[in-house]
């Protein structure tokens, strides 16, 4: 793309991510670059951007999205750039397209992921290929370890032996020279939860050798199970030398701080991410089928859920265990949304049990038969039994280790609200209102400390020399406007947005520029 001789941001308060406080200031841009930032005197020819008004904020860095192949969508490029999201990290929980013919990722990421629109395998560089100059915003990606595994072994539960994993760390190698940003593992889901903590470690070692990052959902699904979790880590951290970085951390804030804070004296280099919101969204067949399922082919998962015996054994063996988990007890029909379900247009946004009581039947077989008529490819919205406040989350976002991180989904008809909302709630409630952090924090949580954790030292902070990814913020009207009953709502606030120095959204809306590439590591 040719960009115009010199661009300036003028009459806005520059909030530069360094920690700097705001100040009145302007930036001139050219090649896609920051050029100058101060006073810039007028020139013949400038192209201006007024930013009278408006804070001048570094482009926001996702550390942790689903947008894989959602990326290409105008509705999804819209709902990111209007919460000003201009990078977003994916190859999130282990599982994605490449490296690969993407066909397994893709069928049990279905509900997660969705489809890639032109990828059909490869390597990670013919993935990152398809970013390049295909979007206004930029897509970095981390080596799915699960993805690996799964082209190594398939679902064999067992270790892997010395070939399988010189053939595993040669595939996670590969990734890192075509340009992934680290490694991503998903212990909770398949085969990630095959994998323990020696192999994990010995997949981590080329990471940690080229300054990568080892992205993790992490063993124990959170909350009480959070200690384990990180101890892992640790041993992962301790063997490999690898830094790590927790995935969306869902626990109580003042024990989840005392957890990082442990974490850290033990000399493991930790970040984590995660969204101002308490309820969760997952595949429905992970939270509410046996673990042994996960390891069964589709086929094999539909025919066994549509044997009488087997679900006599479900109904009396396995679903009174669902009612004692701590994250969901005996309220579970009550507290599980339906987000996607293709093909069955009677579900998305009715809880399970009022999904039985449409149809007549118990939430058992409700459940069971949406799994068979799904194929599994089923999502929902998980309410929790402790709606933690406001203040509970904002204790855990002003942590210095925290970066902002949606989890977000952009498959289903009634997804969940983070995708569209995650950002601006930050910068709305947690900044304007909460005050959990300042707006020169909220540029090194959001944008500054993501750059740097993962490698992209050419973004997240808006001085001469760094790429030209600039946000601009009413700061009295930023807010989220997505909620559960209405969860693709826009973001309000931010209405201008450029992405190496192209304007990608003015005025609201979406320009025709995409200079958006695959967010590749650049050093400092």
């Amino acid at each position: 793309m040719t960009s115009s001789p010199r661009l300036v941001v003028r009459g806005g308060v520059l909030v530069d991510g360094t920690g700097a406080d705001p100040r009145p200031a302007d930036l001139a841009i050219e090649g896609g670059r920051i050029v100058e930032a101060g006073h810039v005197s007028a020139a013949s020819g400038d192209d201006i951007l007024d930013a009278t008004g408006r804070l001048v904020f570094p482009g926001l860095i996702d550390a942790h999205s689903h947008a894989d192949g959602a990326v290409f969508r105008p509705d999804v490029q819209l709902a990111l750039l209007r919460q000003g999201v201009t990078t977003v990290i994916a190859g999130q929980d282990g599982v994605s397209y490449a490296p690969g013919d993407g066909v397994w990722a893709s069928r049990y990421f279905a509900a997660i992921n969705g489809p890639h629109p032109t990828f059909r395998g490869g390597s990670v560089a013919d993935l990152l290929a398809t970013y390049d100059d295909a979007t206004p915003l930029d897509v970095g990606y981390l080596v799915p370890a699960g993805t690996v595994r799964h082209a190594v072994m398939g679902m064999d539960a067992g270790r892997p032996n010395r070939e399988q994993l010189a053939a595993m760390v040669d595939l996670v190698e590969a990734g890192l020279r075509e340009g992934a940003l680290g490694l991503s593992t998903g212990l909770d889901y398949v085969p990630g939860l095959f994998a323990d903590a020696t192999e994990l470690a010995a997949l981590c070692e080329p990471v940690a050798a080229a300054g990568g990052l080892h992205v993790t959902h992490m063993r124990g699904g959170y909350e009480t199970n959070t200690a384990a979790g990180l101890a892992e880590i640790a041993e992962i951290c301790r063997r490999s030398g690898v830094r790590a970085h927790v995935s969306h951390y869902h626990v109580e804030a003042a024990a989840g701080r005392r957890l990082l804070d442990d974490l850290a004296a033990t000399g493991a280099d930790i970040s984590f991410d995660m969204y101002p919101y308490t309820r969760g969204c997952t595949l429905v067949a992970m939270a509410l089928l046996p673990p042994e399922y996960s390891a069964h082919s589709v086929d094999e998962a539909t025919t066994l859920l549509a044997d009488p015996l087997e679900r006599r054994r479900l109904r009396t063996g396995w679903f009174p265990l669902v009612a004692l988990k701590p994250s969901l007890g005996p309220e579970w029909p009550t507290m599980v949304t339906v987000a996607h379900a293709p093909a069955t247009p009677d579900a998305p946004g009715l809880t399970l049990a009022a999904l039985a009581e449409r149809r007549g039947v118990d939430v058992e077989d409700a459940t069971l038969d949406l799994l068979i008529e799904t194929r599994l490819e089923v999502s929902a919205v998980m309410a929790v039994r402790d709606e933690r406040p406001v203040e509970n989350l904002a204790h855990l976002f002003a942590h210095p280790a925290h970066t902002g991180g949606s989890d977000g989904i952009f498959i289903g008809d009634v997804p969940h609200p983070r995708a569209w909302g995650t950002f601006a709630r930050l910068l709305g409630t947690f900044v304007r209102e909460t005050r959990a952090f300042s707006w020169a924090g909220a540029a090194q949580h959001l944008a500054a400390r993501p750059a740097a954790r993962f490698g992209l030292h050419d973004r997240g902070i808006l001085v001469p020399g760094r790429r030209a990814d600039v946000v601009l913020v009413d700061p009295d009207t930023v807010a989220d406007t997505a909620t559960y009953a209405e969860p693709t709502s826009l973001a309000v606030g931010i209405d201008d947005v450029l992405v190496a120095g192209f304007p990608v959204l003015a005025g609201g809306a979406l320009t025709d520029a995409s200079p958006g590439r695959a967010a590749r590591p650049a050093p400092l």
